[in-house]
């Protein structure tokens, strides 16, 4: 007789294949092991789906969909490689805030007790990671395998084999061993304890006994790639369906477009509009003339305007890192800075202009916290005398958009997916 788990297991992957082929495909790519014996609900290391028995038992055919799905999506989202410096459990946290709203909103049934906010949709993890401090009593719906946790050890106990000390005893009592062959025989040994120990781990991992150890560095690199070749696949086969979500597909293409640093690309940006040319104009008659004109270096200063989104998604260590990026640049292309602050009107004590000697900080007494609103911003930016040679509007781009862009350029600094509808788009995170 069949097991009932095994079969809910496959008929719930099955489903995802043809409702959801996006989601389908990647869950198709993590083997199914029966972890029971130390798995609390399921787990990942970006390989293989590890689950509990009774956990899956006690979940409908929906339910069990998402975890598959929660697993796998993770595991594209190269989870296992975006962590870098932040702390464990509170990365972990804020991985399963980011993953569980994509599959709600695409129409999947959450366990119980997931976690989940909906002021969290469309956000990245490393946008929620700083904003968990009230969560940090919970745990991760699923174990996130492909981890260590922060200041352990890499080899989660595989790595450090002795050599057989009774052998070399032996050895070096005959006399007939030279200290070189000691040393060939205690690495020939390790390499054989080594050996032996990393065929047990693998069959304890197939069998769903034990744990896996965390990836190796190599194993991570590996695993990325083929996590985002997978990703693509799965969206395109997805996409010839028509079965792929709009928030699936803002996440995908967010994900397989170059990431370059935002600060480079506002760099580059701000530079590239800045007149800073050679002219070839030639000099006034009262000067005394040699017979020839030679060029010479023009550096104009430019008007920039910032404006910047106060409808409470955008935090003060963000806001501190961008006016100190504006900073820098702005000393070395001459510009003039106005700052203005904006939700779903004007602040009422704006705007503020800093000359290219002056640092830009963010006026303490700025109020803000209600909705957002881009047509009032655009609106300030066309009635005034001058219009600036750039607008650089610092947001998570969820508001009402004018349908016009206005007569100067416009960069949009982004935090999170949302989309622009017109001028230069720069993701934050």
């Amino acid at each position: 007789m069949s097991d009932p788990v095994t079969t809910k297991l496959g008929a719930a992957r099955t489903k995802l294949i043809l409702e959801r082929p996006f989601l389908g495909a990647l869950a198709l790519r993590l083997p199914m092991v029966d972890a029971t014996e130390w798995c609390r609900t399921t787990a990942t290391d970006a390989r293989s789906f590890f689950y509990n028995h009774e956990y899956i038992g006690s979940l409908s055919l929906e339910q069990t969909q998402f975890m598959l799905a929660h697993d796998a999506l993770h595991c594209a989202l190269l989870h296992f490689v975006r962590r870098r410096h932040r702390e464990k459990h509170r990365w972990d946290i804020a991985c399963d805030f980011a993953v569980n709203p994509l599959l709600i909103n695409d129409g999947l049934k959450p366990p119980p007790d997931v976690l989940y906010l909906k002021e969290y949709e469309g956000m990245t993890a490393e946008e929620i990671y700083p904003l968990v401090d009230d969560w940090l009593d919970r745990e991760p719906t699923d174990q996130h395998l492909y981890d260590k946790e922060s200041g352990s050890n890499d080899s989660a106990g595989f790595d450090d084999y002795g050599a057989d000390e009774k052998d070399i005893g032996d050895e070096q009592h005959s006399g007939r061993s030279t200290e070189k062959n000691k040393k060939s025989l205690s690495g020939t040994q390790n390499r054989r304890n080594g050996r032996d120990a990393d065929r047990a781990a693998d069959q304890n991992m197939e069998k769903g006994s034990a744990p896996p150890p965390p990836l190796k560095e190599t194993e991570r690199e590996q695993l990325a790639v083929q996590w985002q070749q997978r990703m693509a696949g799965a969206a395109q086969t997805a996409m010839q369906a028509g079965k792929l979500g709009g928030g699936m597909a803002r996440m995908v293409d967010h994900l397989l477009q170059p990431q370059l640093p935002w600060r480079m690309l506002l760099a580059r940006y701000m530079t590239a509009v800045a007149r800073n040319d050679y002219s070839f104009s030639r000099p006034s008659s009262r000067r005394e003339q040699s017979g020839a004109i030679y060029p010479a270096l023009r550096n104009p200063q430019i008007n920039l305007v910032v404006i910047v989104d106060i409808s409470g998604s955008i935090v003060d260590d963000e806001m501190n890192d961008f006016f100190s990026e504006i900073n820098a640049i702005k000393g070395q292309i001459c510009a003039r800075v106005t700052l203005h602050a904006c939700d779903a009107r004007m602040v009422d004590n704006g705007p503020w202009v800093y000359e290219v000697w002056e640092d830009i900080t963010m006026p303490e007494d700025i109020k803000g916290g209600g909705g957002t609103d881009f047509r009032v911003a655009i609106e300030w930016v066309e009635q005034r005398d001058q219009q600036p040679d750039l607008l650089v509007y610092f947001t998570d781009a969820q508001g009402h958009f004018p349908d016009m862009a206005p007569a100067c350029p416009v960069l949009w600094l982004v935090k999170g997916m949302a989309p622009v509808p017109w001028g230069q788009r720069i993701q934050l995170n």
